[in-house]
């Protein structure tokens, strides 16, 4: 029997990973040529075909599937193997976590200082991203933790777990300056900052406003919680959403009004991590640790 090309199994595998050739290409920063190329290949070795078209997408024919099943075990297995060996050979331990980039920056903080040893030899890396973006990159073994506004569904990202560390309810806030502010009226007359339509609190708040039979007067959408409250902070005519936390974390910086508590509406903290970092120190700190004072109005 020849000998396997071990490339030519990746690239299909990462086709399968990836959905289409062209994204496989991306991520192997390779010509969509190249890896049709390799695949070919492959599927001369296996005397089969490996793939087939649906729609868009690239899906594995049956003899795919049974190749893909033992390729992501063997790749899985490999990733894991380099992740212990970076981890045993460095002195700061390396750790790349990514984080939803809705949420707040005060509370993430303070969930990753579990992560911190007390020696302090460990080495963060965090990156933000929107929750999509993020588990493409757990998932390609990219980051090694995940901290999110929602949880991940295990039905279509088999191998990642999630856990919730908690909850804090939404407030709307304005300035002191804003004077006679009725509620909920004025959240259609005055101008709102909300939460970008791409992150979970922004689909729920829209969903709220649907429910109270509001038209809202929105003068900005941000993706980014800091970005909101930043703005807010320079333009006082404004009203605008964040956790109820929010109040207590500036009550010596800003001339801030609570408008209304959203009890029903909840910004929720789920860690997320592949079944390989079940025992990572960090991650068990992480799952390990009891939040409830920190996520307490």
């Amino acid at each position: 029997m020849s000998h396997l090309n071990y490339n030519h199994l990746y690239y299909f595998w990462m086709v399968c990973k990836q959905g289409s050739v062209t994204k496989a290409a991306d991520a192997l920063f390779l010509t969509p040529q190249t890896v049709t190329g390799q695949i070919k290949a492959l599927e001369e070795r296996m005397s089969g075909k490996l793939t087939k078209r649906n729609g868009r997408t690239l899906e594995p024919t049956e003899l795919g599937q049974l190749v893909f099943k033992y390729a992501d075990r063997m790749f899985g297995l490999s990733y894991e193997m380099l992740d212990i060996v970076n981890y045993s050979q460095r002195s700061n331990m390396l750790f790349d976590v990514g984080v939803a980039d809705a949420l707040s920056k005060r509370l993430v903080s303070k969930i990753l200082m579990t992560t911190v040893p007390d020696d302090n030899s460990i080495h963060l890396r965090c990156f933000e991203s929107t929750h999509e973006m993020l588990l493409e990159q757990l998932s390609q073994h990219k980051l090694d933790m995940i901290l999110s506004d929602c949880p991940v569904d295990s039905s279509q990202s088999p191998g990642l777990y999630s856990k919730k560390l908690g909850e804090t309810s939404m407030s709307f806030f304005c300035s002191r300056e804003m004077n006679d502010v009725v509620f909920p009226q004025d959240l259609e007359l005055r101008k709102l900052l909300i939460p970008g339509s791409r992150t979970s609190m922004g689909r729920k708040i829209l969903q709220w406003f649907d429910k109270q039979g509001l038209s809202p007067n929105i003068l900005g959408e941000f993706d980014d919680s800091a970005l909101i409250k930043a703005f807010a902070r320079y333009h006082h005519e404004v009203i605008f959403l964040a956790p109820t936390l929010y109040a207590a974390e500036v009550k010596d910086e800003l001339p801030l009004k609570q408008i209304a508590k959203l009890n029903d509406l909840k910004e929720e903290y789920y860690v997320i991590f592949a079944e390989r970092m079940i025992q990572h120190p960090a991650v068990k700190n992480v799952c390990d640790a009891d939040f409830h004072d920190l996520f307490e109005t």
